[in-house]
């Protein structure tokens, strides 16, 4: 595979692997849950949160964590340097951001292990890993439990999710990421 599979392709493959889960394991789809699983297998611990019998709540979930984390790491050694075809005014918005370089999945000049060495680096890696975290935390769930689980079971706790999701998603783009990468010389 030396490119993304189509989206009609890839969301029915993704919509169909939920009833699947549901009808095969009974089990939900979602990920983030598996920070929590993999403390509580690893990490002996008086906290509460981490006290529950991760192998029957999380121990197939932990194992397609783990096939992801392969799968990526696959790909990133057997693939090409795939490149992103953005549309022009998707090109010319990020530029006038200050971002350079469109060469593979995301910007190195933001993304990279030097970038992480900078303020600006440091939080948005980091910042917004926790606080992706945390919102996925505090949800309940995190994206594809709540959008592709919770709402293909009519759950209005996954509806009121997923409409955070997109307004946290619209408020980081539109508000956070320019005064963040206002500071990026070109």
């Amino acid at each position: 595979m030396t490119q993304p599979l189509p989206w009609y392709i890839a969301g029915p493959l993704i919509g169909l692997f939920v009833p699947v889960l549901l009808l095969v394991g009974n089990r939900m789809f979602g990920i983030s849950s598996n920070l929590r699983h993999a403390c509580a297998a690893v990490l002996p611990s008086r906290a509460e949160f981490f006290r529950h019998d991760w192998r029957r709540q999380g121990g197939w979930n932990l194992a397609f964590a783990l096939g992801i984390l392969i799968g990526g790491a696959l790909v990133a050694l057997l693939s090409p340097v795939v490149t992103i075809a953005l549309s022009a005014a998707a090109h010319d918005s990020i530029a006038s951001l200050g971002v350079r370089d469109f060469g593979g999945l995301v910007p190195r000049e933001l993304f990279s292990w030097s970038a992480l060495l900078t303020v600006r680096g440091f939080t948005l890696i980091v910042g917004g890993g926790a606080l992706v975290g945390f919102g996925a935390s505090y949800a309940g769930g995190c994206t594809s439990g709540h959008a592709i689980s919770g709402l293909a079971d009519l759950q209005v706790p996954s509806l009121v999710a997923t409409l955070g999701f997109f307004a946290g998603g619209l408020l980081g783009t539109w508000v956070l990421l320019p005064l963040l990468l206002g500071s990026v010389t070109p």
